[in-house]
């Protein structure tokens, strides 16, 4: 029984899905920290000039010394609506690549299935012995 459940995990890590998502979780980490890099170094400041301060310095005083920093919460608001626009260009620019990509691969592969008869032009079946527009003998 242990011998069929570490074979059905091995056929589960070795395949193709479990890769992929793997290399994506570790690209995603490190693209979190150029998000946050950005967001918090570059697109803070530019805001702070038209507020006078970054968001990550809004804060209240609750009771002595407790804080309820808002401030990072509205940064992290921002780090999410910045990373999901992103990939959301990354994916639309994969998508439409794949798709010009598969139809392109289709239109070579795909057999053909008329022809062009040599009197008229017009396009008739591939099987036809004579062209229905002419009447020619093909």
């Amino acid at each position: 029984m242990l011998k069929k459940f570490f074979k059905e995990f091995k056929e589960f890590v070795s395949r193709g899905n479990v890769m992929d998502m793997a290399i994506g979780i570790i690209i995603g980490g490190a693209f979190t920290t150029i998000v946050s890099s950005l967001v918090e170094d570059i697109i803070n400041p530019l805001l702070g000039l038209f507020g006078g301060m970054n968001f990550d310095r809004y804060s209240v005083t609750l009771l002595g010394e407790a804080t309820l920093n808002y401030g990072k919460f509205i940064t992290a608001i921002i780090n999410f609506l910045i990373m999901a626009l992103v990939i959301f260009i990354i994916v639309k620019i994969m998508n439409g690549a794949t798709s010009k990509f598969s139809s392109k691969k289709e239109e070579e592969e795909a057999p053909a299935t008329t022809k062009i008869c040599p009197y008229c032009c017009s396009e008739i079946p591939i099987n036809a012995t004579k062209c229905p527009h002419c009447t020619s003998d093909v």
